[in-house]
């Protein structure tokens, strides 16, 4: 029997309280309500109706369970009885239709990425393009709603009770790639008596944090070179000084080409001169050889990051009893490590390995971005007077080139089947699998090539059209799948040599090359600050024994909990499809079609 509000306390009056089912987007949500001008707040589903007496209004997060799961969160029935409006967005929608007499079943098609919406409802009206990412819909609602949305593959994309203000969606408005998501949601904010909130009061707030969490203590920085821990990094020097804080930057071995020169540069030029460098690629590289798996590799990686500054702290005599350890963690690397209470894990970041979360635990680490996405960081960034080049370099992974340089346990051919999939256009399903994530949920699953029967130089504007509907609707129907991707090099499906391939120093210096190559031709082209961020990814398989892949993953997004695919100019991806061929070793190349969700950004 489920027992509410043992653990929780009152809200702030005033308040609009998200209610965090365990989906990728609570914290998103949060944080769209505060763009609309509204103080927010994250609760645990199991909060008493009672303590939410003084809210102004609760949304219902998604989440990646079926309501009809033994061990699926529940929120308290009574919160329906306190005369607020309540907003539930995909599963907290089905919570919602199923607590108050509606049903809920398995959808026959499932929906991750793009969708498109017609909707009449109080909270808006219009068809637009909406983000899905599920496998249950609703069938039947409960007395005294009505549907006011639909999509191709949901009936129910919409219902609301306008006398009661409940309202329900099943696509996600918060994220950027849904049109209407913000006017959706600022509409039910506007239904809501809330407590004002403003950007003001950000930066005051995290530099009082950063004081009170340190204390007369000192921090010893992870630097990694991307935006997170440099302005992480800047931002601990400005609230305690250079004196207290001391950084220290790890080459890995699987930095990008010329990583490490660049950011010790960067961050003198602008006065820091306490950080310190770290040759450390040979222990990673041994620590990495023989390992397959995507989790083990982030695992690895992370216990290796830890044990070499734990090792330099020893070095220079930083006692843990007088320095904590400093990291850039921002709120997807927590939401996707599975660190919320419903939350499914997506990837073990590096900062969330078991050794820092017993650091946590013992009150020895210090995150001060870790409530932000990264757009945010950027905001605090520029606010704190970084550069621009710093603030907006392209996202790079902690693990780094680990985590885009795929292996395989074993050595096999793999040679194309015919009709794999019921789809006209020539295809094979290939032999690799990479993560994904879908309802909210982690997957590992293969990925589907597309064969164009024609050069790079020939697509035209329907050969698009009709690439990307195969990228949306490829994972859509199969469930054995989670992404799609156009080869750039074979018009027709060919048999792919698969080596059994770990990461080592031969293959990161193979990717550094290849990735040099493709973001000079995005800087030459004008094209790199049009993106989030590209990807450069190299797959142990080839047209020919021990022959390797290259996979461009280019997308546009905000926040990086969703992303839209993209691609370059017929001519761009014709001459770096060419350069790439000519590299020793590099025998195909595609491109990455695939949105988040189906599909991280990252492969692993």
């Amino acid at each position: 029997m489920l027992h509410f509000g043992m653990t929780s306390s009152p809200v702030r009056p005033g308040a609009i309280v998200v209610l965090d089912f365990g989906g990728q987007y609570a914290h998103l949500l949060a944080r769209r309500v505060r763009e609309c001008g509204a103080y927010a707040e994250i609760r645990e589903p199991e909060i008493s109706a009672d303590d939410l007496r003084e809210a102004a209004g609760i949304i219902l997060s998604g989440g990646p369970q079926s309501v009809y799961d033994e061990a699926a969160p529940q929120g308290d029935p009574c919160l329906f009885d306190l005369g607020l409006p309540v907003l539930g967005i995909c599963y907290g929608l089905q919570w919602m239709v199923k607590t108050l007499g509606g049903e809920v079943r398995g959808g026959a098609v499932k929906e991750y990425g793009k969708a498109r919406v017609n909707m009449v409802s109080k909270l808006g009206a219009s068809t637009f393009t909406a983000w899905m990412s599920h496998g249950d819909e609703v069938v039947r609602v409960p007395q005294g709603f009505a549907c006011t949305a639909t999509s191709d593959a949901c009936v129910h994309a919409a219902v609301e009770d306008p006398v009661r203000q409940f309202f329900g969606v099943q696509f996600h408005p918060e994220v950027v790639h849904t049109e209407q998501g913000r006017d959706i949601l600022k509409a039910f904010v506007g239904q809501c008596d809330t407590t004002p909130w403003s950007l003001e009061e950000f930066l005051p707030k995290i530099e009082k944090q950063i004081r009170d969490e340190v204390g007369d203590r000192s921090v010893f920085m992870l630097v990694s070179g991307g935006v997170d821990s440099t302005v992480a990094f800047a931002l601990l020097n400005r609230v305690l000084g250079p004196g207290r804080v001391q950084g220290l930057l790890v080459d890995t071995g699987l930095m990008r080409q010329g990583e490490i020169a660049e950011v010790v540069s960067a961050l003198s030029a602008i006065g820091f001169d306490n950080l310190m460098m770290e040759d450390a690629s040979r222990i990673f590289f041994q620590k990495l050889k023989g390992i397959y798996d995507p989790e083990e590799k982030r695992k690895v990686i992370g216990d290796t990051f830890i044990e070499v500054q734990q090792q330099v702290s020893r070095t220079y005599n930083l006692s843990p009893a007088t320095y904590l350890l400093g990291q850039g963690t921002i709120y997807p690397d927590t939401i996707e490590s599975g660190g919320t209470k419903h939350a499914d894990k997506i990837k073990t970041h590096h900062n969330r390995v078991a050794l820092v979360e017993k650091m946590i635990e013992e009150g020895r680490v210090i995150e001060p971005l870790k409530d932000l996405y990264k757009d945010e960081v950027r905001m605090l960034g520029k606010a704190i007077g970084l550069p621009h080049e710093l603030v907006w370099r392209h996202p790079f992974p902690g693990p780094g080139l680990g985590v885009r340089i795929l292996c395989s346990p074993r050595s096999f051919v793999s040679h194309p089947t015919k009709g794999a999939l019921p789809i006209l256009m020539p295809h094979a399903v290939l032999p690799i699998n990479s993560v994904g994530v879908q309802g909210d949920g982690r997957s590992y699953r293969k990925a589907v090539a597309l064969f164009p029967g024609r050069s790079p130089l020939q697509y035209t504007e329907m050969h698009w059209k009709e690439f990307w509907e195969l990228a949306t609707e490829i994972p859509n129907r199969f469930t054995e799948v989670n992404r799609t991707v156009l080869s750039l090099s074979h018009q027709q499906p060919v048999s792919f040599f698969v080596s059994n391939f770990d990461v080592c120093r031969d293959r990161a210096d193979l990717l550094r090359e290849a990735d040099v190559l493709v973001h000079q031709a995005l800087r030459l082209g004008g094209l790199y600050e049009q993106l989030w961020q590209c990807p450069v990814v190299l797959l142990p398989m080839g047209t020919s024994a021990g022959g390797q892949s290259i996979v461009l993953r280019p997308v546009t997004s905000q926040e990086a909990m969703t992303a839209q695919a993209t691609s370059f100019p017929n001519s761009v991806l014709m001459r770096i499809k060419d350069s790439l061929l000519r590299i020793t070793g590099i025998d195909a190349v595609f491109l990455d079609l695939t949105s988040k969700p189906p599909g991280t950004i990252e492969w692993e």
